[in-house]
């Protein structure tokens, strides 16, 4: 469905049953439960599908053992049950990883070691693979580069890794194929209250600049860490004061080389000097070093480290690693904010003490609001999202479940035939698409970073790509892989998007959000 068609189908049809406000990981998961259940389904996006938090998590697939921790036996076991069904249903873009915490006092192995053996009690069946402890040799042999000084031992245990935004973008596919009608870079700027009651938005196309209505049943609010600025609209229609539920946090991720990290194993850190866990992560041929969690009161699309957060990221690296990387060595720098849930009557509580659990709430005039939450839990969210909605009698209840065998799209690939998402970029991220990408002109013509001309087409046709960013960022994703490849590889981007979309990628705006991404902009 060509972009028009699709401005036309949400113009020109009745009220859909769903209408979601949101395309990041909540919303397209909302948008892919209901229209699975055979609800008519429309979801608009101000900017790209997985454009904000969506595409900026630390790759993990993960029960939270920080969570466990804090004694949230419920949101592990939750998490590790919804860690297996997508790396069943998606194979192509999440796999088993296997981490490894060193020790560096005597007591850190049996302590943590145990607290890991709960955590594979824990996934039962859904288990990976089981706790190891793991000598002084062995933890060398997998930490190659690891601070050998004083180190004592380690502990190995198994999580899962995927591709966050190429994920997004698949979500988005397969609620399509489901008959769901999706359309980025359409901003929502109003709700519309009829009797006291919101049956609607009011959106304008940010590409053509035509307005509209699309009318629904049930409106989701699933903006992620915008969501106030929905309830503020429905509140003031109401004459009701909304109080702000999001309180953001910042997380900083630093990429380097896979020199400071080879191997296969990701380094975990239990307890940083912010109280966070700290992972080194290999993923699609480089390394993530993250991540903080530093409380902020904006909400910049595009954020920017402090200066005390990289100097914590660097220096944690510094610790752990017999080699460190320096400022000069980061390959791209990026800052996710996640939508955490405020403490009622805490408005100042620090954001490593909120709860990483999701909320809905149903206001008054039955607009439906959603955040918080995981990437790893998104399916049970949605299928949360859609309980609430039944309760409140916004829809007429239908049968729950049916996402948890689906297969999403490209994914009838044999579970273990997947190649690791911690090897460098290239087809395998495609699929059983693979063989579509390379029947399109330019299959073996590369861009550099392993993309290919061919790539970038069936980002256009296929995948709803419309800028250069939406192509270097998020389809692929060499822009949080190497900023200074991606900014060298935007015009030619922009020339094969002109070709196939016609309209304006925004090359210039690229080049200057590129340059955000390298570290001679901080500190910020």
């Amino acid at each position: 469905m060509t972009r028009e068609e699709t401005w036309a189908r949400l113009s020109s049809a009745g009220p859909f049953d769903v209408l979601v406000v949101g395309g990041g990981a909540t919303g397209l998961g909302v948008a892919l439960d209901a229209a699975a259940r055979g609800f008519s389904v429309a979801l608009l996006e101000s900017h790209d599908f997985g454009g904000g938090t969506s595409s900026r998590a630390t790759k993990l697939l993960h029960g939270g053992v920080r969570y466990l921790a804090q004694g949230n036996i419920a949101l592990v076991r939750e998490a590790l049950h919804e860690r297996t069904v997508l790396l069943r249903n998606a194979p192509h873009l999440a796999q088993p990883l296997a981490f490894v915490m060193p020790s560096y006092k005597l007591w850190e192995t049996p302590f943590y070691g145990a607290g890991l053996k709960l955590y594979d009690a824990l996934a039962g069946r859904a288990g990976l693979a089981p706790t190891r402890f793991l000598s002084r040799a062995e933890t060398l042999q997998a930490l190659p580069t690891a601070q050998p000084a004083g180190l004592k031992g380690g502990v190995e245990y198994w999580d899962g890794q995927f591709d966050d935004a190429r994920l997004a973008v698949t979500l988005a596919r397969t609620a399509e194929k489901q008959g769901a009608v999706l359309l980025n870079y359409c901003a929502v700027t109003g709700l519309v209250h009829e009797g006291g009651r919101t049956v609607g938005v009011r959106c304008e196309d940010r590409e053509s600049g035509r307005s509209g209505e699309v009318r629904g049943r049930c409106v989701i609010n699933a903006a992620g860490v915008w969501v106030d600025h929905l309830r503020q609209l429905d509140g003031q229609a109401l004459g009701r004061p909304v109080r702000a539920m999001v309180a953001p946090s910042q997380g900083v991720h630093v990429v380097v080389d896979r020199k400071f990290l080879p191997g296969r194993h990701a380094l975990m850190v239990p307890k940083t000097a912010d109280g966070r866990v700290l992972f080194g992560v290999p993923w699609l041929g480089k390394v993530i070093l993250g991540t903080t969690d530093t409380p902020r009161a904006d909400l910049p699309r595009e954020p920017q480290p402090f200066e005390e957060e990289l100097a914590l990221i660097l220096g944690e690296a510094k610790r752990y690693l017999a080699t460190a990387p320096t400022l000069s060595d980061i390959r791209s720098l990026w800052v996710g904010l996640r939508p955490l849930v405020r403490p009622n009557g805490d408005d100042g509580a620090a954001t490593k003490s909120i709860s990483r659990e999701h909320t809905v709430l149903v206001s008054r005039s039955g607009l439906v609001t959603v955040t918080g939450g995981k990437w790893t839990t998104y399916r049970a969210m949605a299928e949360d999202v859609l309980e609430r909605c039944f309760a409140a009698r916004l829809l007429t209840r239908a049968k729950a479940g049916v996402t948890t065998n689906l297969k999403l799209v490209g994914g009838d690939v044999a579970q273990g035939a997947a190649v690791p998402v911690c090897d460098p970029p290239g087809l395998h991220g495609y699929g059983s698409e693979a063989p579509r990408v390379q029947a399109l002109p330019g299959a073996g013509a590369e861009l550099g970073g392993g993309l290919t001309e061919a790539m970038v087409r069936f980002a256009a046709r296929e995948e709803y790509a419309r800028t250069v960013e939406d192509v270097l960022a998020r389809r692929s994703r060499l822009l949080f892989l190497d900023a200074a490849l991606a900014m060298r590889l935007g015009p030619a981007v922009a020339r094969l998007l002109r070709e196939e979309t016609g309209s304006d990628p925004r090359e210039v705006d690229f080049a200057r959000l590129a340059a955000g991404y390298l570290p001679q902009r901080q500190p910020a």
